[in-house]
């Protein structure tokens, strides 16, 4: 992989960001349909406690918002348009990072440069969204405690972290059996490891289940399906395009030193 560490990452930040905007076109057309059905559970169930308590629910909260000056709260039209804001973001800083990785890792390996930028969008989407991904899902509004947030997003970075540790380990029982004659040794060895530190990681971590039995179940599959769909685009955009740049320029590094 050709290019500068500023070269590298101008392209991780050039990729992150248009597949922050794709992920952000998926997440609108696939997920906010969804949330706003998980929205009209949450206001419907919170009107019916309004009733069942006499309105006295409804009486308290406009008493205390008087006594705070009031307040405004983001509308849907606001939070549809800050989601492309938000993906962009996210696109740009895992760009930068996913530059910056590529750079250390090419001193390492002789993988050709737009081989190396898939790889590792694959490997960094397995760490960060996959293996989180199935043991803490994402739930929509109107399902979780907020008293556990804290609880719950603790656990969520310590899943990224089985992730990388899981990557790591994968890596290095690669590079153990990079001499053995059999090839397939050499692919189930590394996957096998993977597979194995996920696994004791997912018994020794808790089971965090929120969901009560009255949501839908089908509207929670198809918000977790598309939470990953989201997920799965923006890796591979940023992957398939920061392989697209790598490889343009190499060819144009190739023809300027033919010429």
């Amino acid at each position: 992989m050709s290019g500068s560490f500023v070269q590298l990452l101008l392209r991780g930040l050039l990729a992150g960001l248009l597949a922050g905007l794709l992920a952000g076109a998926v997440a609108f057309v696939v997920g906010e349909p969804h949330i706003e059905a998980a929205i009209a559970i949450e206001e419907a169930a919170g009107e019916a406690a309004d009733h069942d308590h006499g309105g006295a629910a409804v009486v308290e909260e406009d008493a205390h918002s008087h006594s705070h000056g009031g307040y405004a709260e983001v509308s849907r039209t606001g939070q549809k348009a800050g989601l492309f804001l938000a993906t962009s973001l996210a696109g740009l800083a895992l760009g930068a990072l996913y530059a910056s990785v590529l750079h250390f890792t090419r001193r390492y390996t002789d993988m050709p440069g737009r081989k190396l930028a898939l790889t590792g969008a694959g490997a960094a989407w397995l760490a960060i969204e996959a293996v989180p991904f199935f043991k803490y899902p994402a739930n929509p509004p109107a399902v979780g405690d907020p008293d556990t947030i804290n609880e719950r997003t603790l656990w969520w970075f310590a899943a990224v972290v089985l992730g990388l540790v899981a990557i790591a380990v994968a890596v290095a029982v690669a590079k153990a059996l990079a001499n053995q004659d059999l090839h397939t040794v050499r692919m189930v060895g590394p996957l096998i490891a993977f597979l194995v530190v996920v696994g004791v990681g997912y018994l020794v971590m808790p089971t965090i289940d929120e969901v009560s039995d009255d949501f839908p179940a089908s509207l929670l599959w198809q918000f977790r399906v598309a939470s990953f769909t989201v997920q799965v685009t923006l890796w591979a955009a940023l992957g398939f395009i920061f392989a697209f740049l790598t490889e343009r320029a190499s060819r144009v590094r190739a023809r300027a030193f033919g010429s």
